[in-house]
């Protein structure tokens, strides 16, 4: 089955409650995104979900599709909103993390080799802050995306990330395991 290079799914989150859990947690140490040539400005991450073996917070950050043994970080007990959302996916779960990216700061166009819901390895976006100065573009068309939305991002094909506005926009990005439950969300939305 061939999905659309991006799918709204059929979930939305509190995104009122996803902000205070984001205020109650982003003091905690964001560390630089290490693709450095992939971006301008200030792009950062924030490990939820991780390698158990990673100890580094850049190794913490990288999703390495051979891991399988995870660990959860403990900035998910004073954040049950983002922790809930998380839960609410019945599929295998990779890395979790908050991506922010500062006011002025831009993602260049690239392309994520293996992350396609056909092949496996889909990533799901769930922006928690944002603007309508952000722009988000796959196969450089803008995905409209609110706070508290659900979207699978087909970012096997190129896409950027442009923030022309004034705050932060900080997205829970989750890489998840295709399976039968993803599949149905993804059709169900399509």
């Amino acid at each position: 089955m061939i999905f659309a290079d991006r799918v709204r799914l059929p979930v939305t989150f509190d995104g009122d409650r996803l902000a205070e859990d984001l205020e109650r947690i982003s003091g905690a140490t964001w560390v630089d995104h290490f693709v450095k040539q992939n971006y301008e400005g200030d792009w950062s991450v924030l490990p939820l979900r991780y390698s158990a073996a990673a100890t580094h917070p850049i190794m913490q950050a990288y999703s390495d599709p051979s891991v399988t043994d995870y660990a959860y970080s403990p900035l998910l007990d004073t954040a049950p909103a983002i922790r809930a959302a998380i839960d609410w996916f019945q599929c295998g779960l990779q890395t979790v993390r908050l991506m922010r990216l500062a006011p002025g700061s831009i993602i260049k166009e690239h392309f994520d080799h293996d992350l396609a819901a056909e092949w496996g390895a889909a990533r799901v976006h769930i922006p928690i802050t944002t603007n309508p100065q952000v722009e988000f573009t796959v196969n450089r068309i803008p995905v409209a995306m609110e706070a508290g939305s659900a979207w699978y991002l087909r970012l096997s094909d190129p896409h950027s990330v442009a923030n022309r506005g004034t705050t932060d926009r900080v997205h829970l990005v989750i890489d998840c395991i295709t399976n039968d439950w993803l599949t149905e969300q993804l059709t169900l939305a399509s």
